[in-house]
């Protein structure tokens, strides 16, 4: 007989567990390139993805498919390595299916990371951007269908769907360590094309500063699940009608990495002090 969401939920986390001992309260998602944190996390634990029961598999180069159990900044957390992608093949439920795991384990705070293409004029390749909100263009959502009561409300509210808490952190620690922290909205898109000139003016017009392929669904069931989020993106390429630039994957790898020592810094001293 083929298992309920739940049972999948369920049997995923009772595996975690019994490999785990502590699980920590602290997760983080990281995003492409920027999976070199995990080089800064003590006393690590590291489960593939394949042993997890009904954990989809990364397919993108840069993604390596585990997940650390560990600490970073003082505290006890649990990173993936690698993320899914609605443009690999995966349904939203797929997807986000870590996050629901995240929740049945009692993580309290989701901390989410991307690469991402700027169209605010003020970014430079290299930027680390604070996500302040996000614009949901993916054709769906990972809450449509049946609601589970025990996994959050049917509609839930997305009017702080980053924690303004967090962001303030960040931008404290940002001043402190005379870091350039920029802010804006994140734009989800399906992908995996690279945006059109027009696609990137479009997404200006209608309010983004960021765009990318992830993150917003994670988010969506973050909320839904009642976690504490805090999303960065960093800026590898940049578009729009005036640029000439053509970006490749390779390319945004490069950047992400070289943002990377910022991003670490950053994310380290959050943990620190939350």
């Amino acid at each position: 007989m083929e298992k309920t969401y739940l049972e999948m939920i369920e049997e995923a986390s009772a595996f975690l567990q019994s490999k785990v001992k502590n699980i920590p309260e602290i997760a983080i998602i990281l995003g492409t390139g920027l999976g070199d944190l995990i080089n800064y996390i003590k006393d690590s634990i590291a489960i593939d993805y394949k042993e997890i029961p009904h954990f989809p598999v990364s397919t993108v180069e840069g993604h390596s498919g585990r997940l650390i159990f560990g600490t970073l900044g003082g505290k006890r957390v649990m990173a993936m390595q690698g993320r899914f992608h609605y443009y690999e093949g995966y349904d939203m439920k797929q997807v986000t299916f870590p996050v629901r795991v995240m929740q049945h384990l009692k993580v309290k705070k989701l901390f989410v990371s991307n690469a991402a293409g700027g169209m605010n004029k003020e970014f430079q390749v290299g930027d680390v951007m604070v996500i302040t909100d996000h614009i949901n263009l993916f054709p769906e959502n990972p809450l449509r269908g049946k609601n589970y009561d025990e996994l959050g409300p049917r509609f839930p509210a997305m009017t702080e769907a980053y924690s303004l808490k967090l962001i303030s952190k960040a931008d404290d620690i940002a001043a402190k360590k005379g870091m350039r922290l920029m802010h804006g909205v994140y734009v989800g898109t399906p992908g995996p094309t690279f945006e059109t000139p027009a696609e990137y003016e479009y997404f200006r017009i209608i309010g983004g500063d960021a765009v990318g392929m992830s993150t917003v669904p994670e988010v969506i069931v973050a909320n839904h699940a009642g976690m504490e989020v805090f999303g960065v993106s960093v800026i590898t390429d940049l578009g729009g009608k005036d640029i000439k630039e053509v970006p490749t994957h390779e390319e945004v790898q490069k950047a992400a990495l070289k943002a990377q020592p910022n991003m670490t810094s950053l994310i380290t001293s959050m943990l620190e002090e939350i």
